[in-house]
């Protein structure tokens, strides 16, 4: 029999699992949490689900950063609500990572101007399309994409880099010997954690 992980009945191990956990998605590429699910509410109070790449996660600040381009709905509806929730499942794990709080859009400062340096062109490409995300077309093929580096350049005014600051994680362990599930709330720096039941 398989045994139980460190984390199982230890809510601060759980909170240390939970963000190794998401600070691996960024740089591993087959990990569950590279591409979370991204949740916002839109103008009529509908909530919008959709895939989303995270760039980086930082446990010291408790932030998550995933790009985007400023003319997309999703952008749009983190800069009314100024909240957003993330959500991923990582099946060979059977770990389920829930995480909400207030999101910020950064569009022309330092830290927008880094991520879009760190970005590879072929993602650069993405900012460049030609009608804006979400357009209706007549057709499948009718948009363009940027093909010289200073149309892919002239793009950058619609990237932007999305900053969730949890306030709040979920997280659930499945296991056939009894499932673990806990929740954190933060306040200022500090996590508060306690069991749920499954």
């Amino acid at each position: 029999m398989t045994p139980l992980p460190d984390f199982y009945d230890d809510l601060d191990a759980s909170l240390g699992h939970v963000w190794r956990l998401l600070e691996d998605g960024p740089r591993l590429r087959h990990n569950a949490f590279h591409m979370p699910t991204l949740a916002t509410v839109d103008a009529r109070g509908r909530p919008q689900v959709r895939t989303i790449v995270l760039r980086e996660a930082d446990s010291r600040t408790g932030t998550l950063r995933f790009h985007c381009d400023r003319r997309s709905r999703k952008a749009a509806e983190i800069a009314a609500t100024g909240r957003a929730a993330l959500h991923g499942y990582d099946t060979p794990g059977k770990v389920q990572i829930r995480i909400s709080g207030p999101a910020a859009l950064h569009t022309d400062d330092a830290l927008a101007e880094a991520a879009w340096a760190g970005s590879l062109a072929m993602s650069r490409v993405c900012y460049g399309v030609e009608p804006g995300p979400g357009s209706e077309l007549a057709s499948g093929e009718a948009y363009t994409l940027p093909e010289t580096d200073e149309a892919i350049a002239a793009g950058r005014p619609n990237f932007c880099a999305a900053v969730v600051s949890a306030d709040a994680i979920e997280f659930l362990f499945l296991d056939r010997r009894g499932h673990r599930r806990a929740a954190w709330r933060r306040d200022g720096a500090v996590w508060t954690g306690t069991w749920l039941a499954p």
